[in-house]
């Protein structure tokens, strides 16, 4: 059974930054072979991608988090990162992690990030 394990949301002002951090369980196997998501969830809307990661480094952004959010990974590590930057109200979502094995999707327990004042 994989295990994703988000962590690093908060409370911070717009303005501020946060690092999340997602973090595989050894069970994934070979990490580096595996493309991994960050999707996010506001309250009375929809889950959406916000961005992602290739097993080689290839990144995509969504357009509203464009140039204020970084993907990273650390296979060293089996952890994938987000460096959110300028963040803004409307980024206040639960952040999750999610990684397609085959025909399996596994997803984390997410992390609640709050941009208010």
């Amino acid at each position: 059974q994989v295990q994703l394990v988000e962590s690093g949301g908060g409370l911070v002002q717009p303005g501020g930054s946060l690092r999340l951090s997602c973090a595989a369980s050894p069970s994934i196997g070979i990490f580096r072979f595996y493309g991994i998501d960050w999707y996010r969830q506001a309250p009375e809307k929809q889950r959406e991608l916000v961005e992602g990661i290739t097993s080689g480094g290839t990144t995509s952004y969504a357009d509203a988090v464009k140039g204020r959010f970084t993907i990273s990974r650390d296979n060293a590590k089996n952890t994938v990162y987000l460096q959110m930057n300028s963040l803004k109200p409307e980024d206040t979502a639960v952040y999750y992690c999610n990684v397609l094995l085959g025909s399996i999707s596994y997803w984390g327990q997410g992390t609640q990030v709050t941009v208010s004042s």
